[in-house]
């Protein structure tokens, strides 16, 4: 009879052996392997602790001269340690690499973002230009630095959206089970005390009142069960729009790709990106809406303009005392004078005239349609 799988890979586990102090499993059966994602040697806890507890070094294993952290090392997840490296090296490059496709102009240019992608993870797996891949990588985490944390925080958002749903869901499904078992001990219940008070009522009443005694008890129990049906409904209608409201108001928050708006258009190294437009930035409050109280397009604001009316008013201390300005009076006057010159009235009347002309020719010819339409059919 041939060894089972399990059989086989259990012998495989014993006989793994430490490179670094040649300790087996199979006479340690409690020693753990740690692997390091700088370089995937893998070697037995003891040796982790005892060369890398007072700092950094270089990995033991021969000819691997890479500089290995302790907090670095951890339990290998895959069988295969290819396997292990890919997985690592996808979950990199796709935190990086970490587009929506809400934020393309077209399906094809997501298509190509993720055609990229995977020719980026290819790569790095394989050893292909390995050093300008990383470098176009690592430009495009630093110019693109804020699209990359908004779409990590959306997706946290979102992990942990559907981690609430799933436990909502959860606890509606065991409170629903507890409502049909609560409903199947109370049915029972009153089923038996039904009959408990029909059989009652049979010993103590006459022969034959049997019949109208079973009628009865017939009557409550089914008036009895209407209306705990109808409390149910209500229930289940009660918890549906609870539901409904936690969904919208679940929608109604997160990320919009306006909190995303420092990173606008294409980068160097991902084509296709919708364009997102900047607003501007808040200007500060003009009473006036533009207009410039101050600009003078037909004539010049002088400071004196001689005038035998405002004579006895430049020399009256008590008008001066005041605080009143002879230049406030200049320029409400001045501006008064010359403030029709821009308006032409036979230009707005024409104007007007021609948007009145066919108002009206419009609503002659609805009018016109309309009373036709009758004879025409007649």
């Amino acid at each position: 009879m041939p060894p089972s799988r399990e059989s086989i890979q259990n012998r495989g586990d014993e006989d793994e052996v430490c490179p670094v102090c040649k300790s087996s499993r199979y006479l340690n059966p409690d020693m753990q392997f740690l692997i390091n994602p700088e370089c995937y040697h893998k070697m037995c806890e003891s040796c982790v602790d005892r060369i890398f507890s007072s700092g950094p070094a270089n990995c033991p294993v021969a000819g691997c001269h890479k500089t290995l952290r302790k907090n670095r090392f951890r339990k290998q997840t895959f069988e295969d340690i290819n396997v292990e490296r890919e997985v690592d090296i996808r979950r990199r490059v796709m935190q990086i690499l970490n587009r929506r496709e809400e934020e393309f102009d077209s399906k094809r240019a997501w298509d190509d973002f993720l055609e990229q992608r995977e020719e980026i993870i290819a790569n790095l797996v394989h050893g292909t230009d390995v050093a300008k891949t990383e470098a176009d990588l690592q430009k495009y985490a630093q110019d693109n630095m804020r699209s990359i944390r908004a779409n990590q925080a959306l997706e946290a958002q979102e992990a942990s959206s559907f981690q609430a749903r799933q436990t909502q869901e959860q606890e509606l499904a065991r409170l629903r089970r507890e409502a049909v078992r609560q409903e199947y001990e109370n049915e029972r219940r009153e089923l038996l005390a039904g009959r408990e008070d029909v059989l009652s009522r049979l010993a103590a009443g006459r022969p034959g009142d049997a019949a109208t005694i079973a009628r009865e008890g017939q009557k409550v129990l089914l008036k009895k069960s209407s209306a705990r049906r109808s409390e149910e409904d209500r229930i289940r209608q009660k918890q549906a729009a609870l539901r409904n409201s936690d969904a919208r108001k679940a929608g109604q928050g997160g990320i919009t790709a306006a909190d995303k708006a420092g990173d606008a258009g294409d980068t160097g190294l991902i084509k296709g990106l919708k364009r997102i437009k900047t607003p501007e930035p808040e200007q500060p409050y003009d009473p006036f809406g533009g207009m410039v109280p101050d600009k003078r397009d037909y004539y010049t604001l002088r400071d004196f303009y001689p005038s035998s009316y405002l004579d006895p008013i430049r020399q009256d201390t008590r008008m001066q005392a005041g605080g009143y300005d002879l230049r406030e009076y200049y320029s409400r006057t001045l501006l008064e004078a010359f403030a029709g010159l821009g308006c032409f009235i036979d230009e707005e009347v024409s104007e007007r005239e021609a948007v009145n002309t066919n108002t009206i020719a419009t609503e002659g010819a609805t009018m016109a349609a309309a009373s036709s339409g009758p004879a025409g059919s007649a």
